[in-house]
């Protein structure tokens, strides 16, 4: 038996995780990410790394501004819900998605939702992770894989993978260094 891998997550670190996962020949029947957003000198809408490359290979895309069904954007909420119910996944990989994930997601899947975090948790929670671990001067970063609950990056950790921050570090060769760490 196939694992289903649905996937959520939008910018270029989470693309490199979707192709290691399309690659390794997981089956993935739908992929989440953020709407396309205005980009470029003439502020053209733009897809996101992870759209573009899931539409490259026939991979169903959702694009809802919110999942929770009781905020501010409560039809696209339900129509990711009916999304997700039909593509019948058995975990929600994240990476970078954007998004806080409601109750209803996290506990959709049968083996729940795994985060790929480009930080050695607890250290540095939440957004810009690496830009804050050059700020603040750490000798390593890494990657952390935890099981997603309701709190922001406080589930349990599930595997961490260290990585040297080198005197020339910059957030751009880190980002590169981690997302393909965190891909593997």
């Amino acid at each position: 038996m196939s694992i289903r891998v649905a996937f959520a997550g939008t910018p270029e670190f989470a693309r490199v995780a979707l192709e290691r996962l399309h690659a390794a020949g997981f089956t993935i029947p739908l992929v989440l990410t953020q709407p396309d957003r205005p980009a470029g000198r003439g502020m053209k809408l733009q897809a996101s790394p992870v759209k573009q490359f899931a539409q490259a290979q026939g991979i169903a895309v959702a694009q809802p501004r919110s999942l929770r069904l009781d905020g501010k954007y409560p039809d696209e909420a339900e129509v990711a819900r009916a999304a997700l119910q039909a593509a019948a996944p058995d975990v929600l990989v994240v990476a970078a998605y954007g998004l806080i994930l409601p109750p209803w997601v996290l506990d959709w899947p049968r083996l729940g939702c795994l985060n790929i975090h480009a930080s050695l948790l607890p250290r540095w929670r939440g957004a810009a992770p690496i830009h804050r671990a050059i700020e603040a001067g750490d000798a390593e970063t890494g990657v952390t894989i935890m099981q997603m609950d309701a709190g922001l990056d406080t589930g349990d950790m599930l595997l961490i993978e260290r990585l040297p921050i080198g005197p020339r570090a910059t957030t751009a060769t880190l980002h590169d260094e981690l997302a393909a760490l965190g891909a593997g």
